[in-house]
C-alpha cells in the first residue's frame, strides 16, 4: 500500500492564503454585520413593547418576524419595489462616496446636507438657462452646475481647514445652515415660479433624466452606480488616492515625505461636495423635477452612516446605500401589513450608528480579537481638533 501524500509547500501556502484572506474579510464585515444584527434585534423589542400599547390587544411577539417580512417584501418582492430600492440608494450612494472619501483623508464631512441642496438647487437653476435646449445638452450642463456648486461648498471647510486649522465639523455644520437659508431665499426670489402661490421652482424640462426601467429607474441610479468604480480608482490605483489614504493615516508623516497636506484636504473636502452635489443632481433631476422653499431631505445624514458601515470603502459604501434604500422602499408595505410605523427605518438606521459608534465597546462585549474598528481614519479627526493650521 502506497503512503499517504503529504500536502507540498504549495498546497500549505495556497492553505494560508485562503486563512488570511478569510481573516482580513472577517475583520472588515464582523462589526457592520453585528451592528445590522444587534440593531434589528433592538427594533424588534421596540415593536414588541409598543403592541402592548394598543387597548385591549396583548403583547405580540411574532409582529416583529412580520414587519420585517413586510419590509423585506416591500423592497424586494416586486419590480417596483426593487427599483424604489435602487432610487433610494443612488443618492445615498454617491454622498457616501464623499463622506467616505473624506473619512480616508482623516476628515469628517458633515456638510454633505448643505452640498446636496446646494448641488440640487444649482442644478435647476442651470436647467432654466438652458431650458430651450436639447436634453443631450441640458442634462450634462445641469450636471456640471451641480457638481461645480457642492464641489465650492465642500472647498469652503477644506480651505478654513487647511490655512487656520478650523475644524471641519464645526464648518461643515455652520455651513449646512447657511446653505438651508440660501437655498429657501434663491427659491423665494430669482429661482421662484412666477404667479406661483408658493415659492417653487419651475420644472427642469429637458433636463429631466429619462427613465430607463421600471416605474422610475432614472439614468442618475446608473450615474450613481458608475461612481463607484471610478472612486475606488482614484482611492487605491493612482498617486492622488495614496497620498489622500496617507494624509488620513498621519499628517505629519505624509507632509516629511514631500506630500502637501494643505492642498489635499481642500482637494479631499472638494471631491466630498462634488459628490454630495451630484447626489442631489440625479435626485431632482431624476425624481422631484422642481423644489420648494422648505425642500428637505435625510441624505446628507444618512450618508453619515452609510459610511461608516461601508468603512469607507466605495464596494462597502454601495452595498450600505442599498440596505438603507431597501429599508426606505419597503417601510410602506411594513406599516401596511403589519401596522408598524415606517419611522421604525429611521430607528433602525439611528441604531446602527450607535453601535458603530461604540464599536470599541463592541469588541470588547463580544471578544472580537483582530476585529478593525468601524471609525478606522475617522480617528484622525479627534487628533487634530483645535488644533493649529496644518504645515
Amino acid at each position: 500500500m502506497s503512503e499517504p501524500q503529504q500536502p507540498t509547500r504549495t498546497q500549505n501556502a495556497a492553505v494560508r492564503l485562503v486563512m488570511n484572506a478569510g481573516s482580513q474579510i472577517w475583520s472588515q464585515l464582523a462589526l457592520p454585520l453585528l451592528a445590522i444584527v444587534l440593531a434589528l434585534v433592538a427594533g424588534a423589542v421596540v415593536i414588541i413593547l409598543t403592541s402592548a400599547l394598543s387597548p385591549g390587544k396583548p403583547m405580540d411577539f411574532g409582529l416583529p418576524l412580520r414587519a420585517y417580512g413586510a419590509l423585506l417584501e416591500g423592497s424586494l418582492g416586486s419590480e417596483n419595489g426593487r427599483v424604489s430600492t435602487l432610487v433610494q440608494a443612488a443618492p445615498l450612494i454617491l454622498a457616501g462616496l464623499g463622506i467616505g472619501l473624506g473619512f480616508k483623508a482623516g476628515l469628517f464631512n458633515i456638510g454633505a446636507q448643505g452640498q446636496f441642496l446646494l448641488g440640487a438647487v444649482a442644478c435647476v437653476a442651470a436647467s432654466q438657462l438652458v431650458k430651450d435646449s436639447d436634453a443631450l445638452i441640458a442634462i450634462p450642463v445641469a450636471y456640471v452646475a451641480g457638481a461645480l456648486v457642492g464641489a465650492l461648498w465642500g472647498f469652503i471647510p477644506g480651505f478654513l481647514k487647511a490655512v487656520s486649522g478650523a475644524h471641519e465639523v464645526v464648518t461643515t455644520i455652520m455651513l449646512n445652515f447657511i446653505g438651508l437659508a440660501l437655498m429657501s431665499a434663491l427659491i423665494s426670489g430669482p429661482l421662484r415660479l412666477p404667479k406661483s402661490p408658493q415659492p417653487v421652482t419651475p420644472n427642469v424640462g429637458d433636463a429631466a433624466l429619462p427613465i430607463l426601467f421600471g416605474r422610475d429607474g432614472h439614468l442618475g441610479i446608473v450615474i450613481a452606480f458608475l461612481f463607484v468604480p471610478l472612486v475606488w480608482f482614484v482611492l487605491y490605483r493612482t498617486t492622488l488616492g495614496f497620498e489622500i489614504r496617507a494624509v488620513g493615516a498621519n499628517p505629519d508623516a505624509s507632509r516629511y515625505a514631500g506630500m502637501k497636506p494643505r492642498r489635499l484636504i481642500a482637494l479631499t473636502m472638494s471631491l466630498a461636495g462634488m459628490l454630495a452635489g451630484l447626489a442631489g443632481t440625479g435626485n431632482i433631476l431624476g425624481i422631484n423635477h422642481q423644489m420648494n422653499a422648505t425642500f428637505s431631505t435625510t441624505v446628507g445624514f444618512d450618508a453619515i452612516t452609510v459610511a461608516l458601515l461601508g468603512r469607507s470603502h466605495p464596494v462597502g459604501v454601495m452595498l450600505a446605500a442599498l440596505l438603507f434604500g431597501a429599508m426606505r422602499a419597503g417601510a410602506g408595505l411594513m406599516q401596511i401589513q403589519a401596522g408598524v410605523p415606517a419611522q421604525l427605518v429611521d430607528l433602525l438606521q439611528a441604531v446602527i450608528l450607535l453601535f458603530l459608534v461604540a464599536s470599541p465597546v463592541i469588541r470588547r462585549v463580544f471578544r472580537l480579537r483582530g476585529v478593525k474598528s468601524s471609525l478606522g481614519t475617522t480617528e484622525t479627526m479627534a487628533k487634530t481638533y483645535g488644533s493649529e493650521a496644518i504645515r
